[in-house]
């Protein structure tokens, strides 16, 4: 239960910010850089108790990769998807239960975007917090971070970048994404974190 708890304050914090710096009156240019952050600061905080996914694509590239029990990928997915619905609850009441309007994105590019976007982020994941060469590195929460502020800020305007099915559940939840594209986010992103873990089991075969 630890690391389910662990896994939904993080996603929690996670879409709470997302919610804060992106509703008006919110952060503007630089709300990338806070989300960011935020991942960041809750990977480093959860990532020794439950490997800080706080996103199903991470989960999923983890499992698949071989660094995630069977038995917690479902309750991973659970905590992380309750965490956003809280996170983005909290969100809209703090923010005066404001009326959103929904972002207008187009449905290729913005399924082509969330898929490399997750790719990227999966990848380095696995990279930087599975991986034995990089093994008990402390770097690993900051080039996680960093790669959702980069991608945010390189595909943020095709997609909204989500880059993770709980925070697009969010992000739907709070009307910041219409919920008739919520199934390019939960698609576009795990596939884009099974990719990840094909490719990194591909180049890396000998990491078990």
């Amino acid at each position: 239960m630890k690391k389910y708890l662990v896994e939904f304050i993080g996603t929690f914090f996670l879409v709470l910010t997302i919610g804060m710096v992106v509703i008006d009156p919110g952060a503007g240019a630089l709300a990338p850089l806070a989300i960011g952050s935020a991942l960041m600061i809750m990977v480093y905080a959860g990532g020794h108790v439950s490997g800080g996914h706080y996103n199903p694509a991470v989960t999923l590239a983890v499992w698949l990769r071989g660094r995630c029990a069977s038995v917690d990928v479902l309750p991973y997915w659970i905590s992380q998807i309750l965490g956003a619905f809280a996170a983005g609850a909290l969100a809209l009441y703090l923010k005066g239960n404001p009326t959103v309007t929904p972002a207008e994105v187009k449905i290729v590019p913005a399924f082509i975007a969330e898929l490399v976007g997750t790719f990227a982020l999966c990848y380095v994941v696995l990279n930087v917090a599975t991986a034995k060469a990089t093994a008990g590195n402390s770097n690993y929460g900051l080039a996680i971070g960093f790669t959702v502020m980069v991608m945010a800020f390189a595909l943020g305007g095709i997609s909204g970048g989500a880059f993770n099915p709980a925070v697009a559940t969010g992000i739907t939840f709070m009307h910041i994404e219409k919920s008739a594209n919520l199934w390019i986010y939960l698609f576009g992103d795990l596939a884009g974190g099974a990719l990840a873990a094909l490719t990194f089991k591909f180049i890396n075969p000998d990491d078990k």
